[in-house]
């Protein structure tokens, strides 16, 4: 873990999906194969074009299961914008968990509820944690499209200056 603290401090941002991978491989025990790195959502209101960056997604047995987005600063001014780009990210239903860190703080979010289900890195799933996890998770689909709107626009007005 203080690996993790120590390399975050580094001004370099984008060093920051490799550093997380590295973190959820070595520390909890995930496969580098169900870690897609350096996703965009693209969101377009009022003549505005966002690009929305998610540092990392993990799948479990095939699943997009988890979003992580890395920012620095406080985690809770983030915590908004994680849920709604869960919500949103995958077309075919919304990912059941988010992870909002600034490498040192960090919470795990349920994407259905919006709650808190655990708040430091320490305290993230491990992979086998989260195998057993996906039984009680929800993969579904967003079957509003206002909803699902409302969602976007959430996600491009937080980023907006990102």
């Amino acid at each position: 873990m203080q690996e993790l603290k120590n390399a975050t401090g580094c001004q370099d941002e984008a060093d920051e999906p490799e550093r997380m991978a590295r973190f959820l491989e070595e520390e909890k025990g995930y496969k580098a194969v169900d870690i897609e790195r350096r996703l965009n959502i693209i969101t377009r209101f009022n003549d505005e074009e966002v690009i929305s960056k998610i540092t990392l997604l993990v799948r479990t047995g095939g699943k997009a299961t988890m979003i992580l987005r890395y920012a620095p600063g406080s985690v809770v001014t983030r915590e908004r914008s994680a849920v709604a780009a869960a919500r949103v990210l995958n077309p075919d239903y919304q990912i059941p968990l988010v992870v909002v860190t600034n490498g040192e703080d960090a919470v795990l979010l349920d994407t259905y509820k919006g709650r808190r289900l655990t708040e430091s890195l320490a305290e993230l799933p491990t992979a086998t944690a989260l195998q057993a996890m996906t039984t009680d998770l929800r993969y579904e689909p967003f079957n509003n499209p206002k909803k699902e709107e409302r969602e976007r626009r959430i996600l491009n007005a937080f980023d907006v200056d990102l």
